[in-house]
């Protein structure tokens, strides 16, 4: 048992200028279509299903869902709107399941990402999430199909094992209710980067034409060594490539932004030199991290007790049923880098000097709902 009393220092990073802001063989049938499929992508650069969104205008406390009505409040009040600072040709929200109430209809989303229809460690979809909660909602639903692990991974595409076509066929009889399938595979091993790709292209031909595949892939700034996800590969094979541009830094690591601007940039400049135009969504965290100068939630071997003990004036050792214990209160520093309006405003804007028409945010109910005031889609 311990007692920590936490004084927050919360050192946040917000940008203020608003002008910078996831071994098999592969039979020849697979190879002439991959070879198929890049000839045609010369000549077709019409994009598919333009979003058939018409609209009048445009959390982090998952535990307070009335919090998103404030994107409603001026209407609610009559006062004027603020005029939205950039405007996007599709706009992609994620949402979770059972955080369905905090997506609102008449946000300016154009593409909807239902998250998700999990493979679980049989390698089996149990549960397909229902599109009918969103209704109301008149642009594309995707069904988010994601894989966690690197083994099951492995296994999930393996051209030649059983699991791969069962989650073939269920993503097939799933893809039946909505407009598109989103893949989000983010632990494939280096020897599966092929049989990944052959995945996408049989994913492709079950759903057919008429229904959107879009994959989400780790942000780079250069071409790795060993690259899994290469861009200039994965993009003749799908409709969209969501770039998943934050996690720059995580917990465990060093503390700094989730998505620093300069880094940002890099991306974007890479990801428009790699994937064409027209399947280029750019992806925006909501979400913010901490990191503490202390983290004492951890195993200690005897040595490094006696040390802390000496470290923190313990002086009195208790024992439950002979197992001793002690307790101590201690002053935690804690940074957090996070995103707001205006740091996410920020942003935008930076994508959309480089030309980046389509944005998408992880995730819905975890955002600054003022942005929301600060986007709109652009009229067709």
């Amino acid at each position: 048992m311990k007692r920590h009393i936490l004084t927050f220092s919360i050192s946040a990073l917000i940008l203020l200028t608003l002008t910078g802001c996831a071994k098999a063989k592969k039979d020849g049938s697979d190879t002439e279509l991959v070879q198929e499929i890049i000839a045609s992508e010369k000549t077709e650069t019409e994009e598919i299903s333009p979003s058939p969104i018409e609209r009048d205008e445009p959390g982090t406390k998952e535990d307070s869902p009335a919090e998103t009505e404030a994107v409603n409040a001026e209407e609610a009040d009559g006062t004027e709107k603020k005029q939205p600072v950039n405007s996007y040709k599709e706009v992609w929200g994620y949402v979770m399941t059972e955080r369905e109430h905090f997506f609102k209809p008449n946000m300016p989303v154009t593409d909807l990402c239902y998250f998700a229809a999990d493979i679980n460690s049989y390698a089996e979809i149990p549960t397909i999430p229902n599109p009918k909660v969103f209704a109301d909602f008149k642009g594309r639903t995707h069904l988010v199909v994601f894989c966690g692990g690197r083994a099951l991974t492995h296994f999930t595409i393996d051209p030649e094992g059983e699991p791969r076509k069962r989650i073939l066929d269920t993503i097939e009889g799933a893809s039946k209710k909505y407009d598109g399938i989103h893949i989000d595979f983010e632990n494939v091993g280096l020897r599966d980067a092929e049989n990944f790709h052959l995945f996408l292209i049989e994913i492709r031909k079950r759903i057919g034409p008429g229904k959107m595949l879009s994959v989400a892939l780790p942000a780079r700034t250069r071409l790795l060594r060993d690259e899994i996800y290469e861009y200039t590969k994965i993009a003749p094979l799908v409709d969209r490539i969501i770039i998943m541009a934050y996690d720059e830094h995580w917990s465990g690591g060093k503390a700094g932004p989730v998505a620093s601007m300069s880094w940002c940039r890099n991306v974007a400049d890479f990801c428009n030199e790699n994937i064409p135009r027209e399947k280029l969504v750019m992806g925006l965290p909501f979400y913010g991290r901490a990191w503490e100068d202390q983290g004492f939630d951890t195993s200690w071997i005897f040595k490094s007790i006696e040390r802390i003990k000496g470290e923190n004036g313990v002086t009195e050792i208790k024992r439950t049923d002979s197992v001793p214990y002690f307790e101590f209160d201690t002053n935690v520093h804690v940074t957090a880098y996070y995103d707001d309006a205006q740091s996410l405003t920020a942003r935008c804007s930076m994508y959309s000097e480089k030309g980046i028409d389509k944005v998408a945010f992880w995730r819905i109910g975890q955002e600054d709902t003022t942005f929301w005031d600060d986007i709109a889609i652009k009229e067709n």
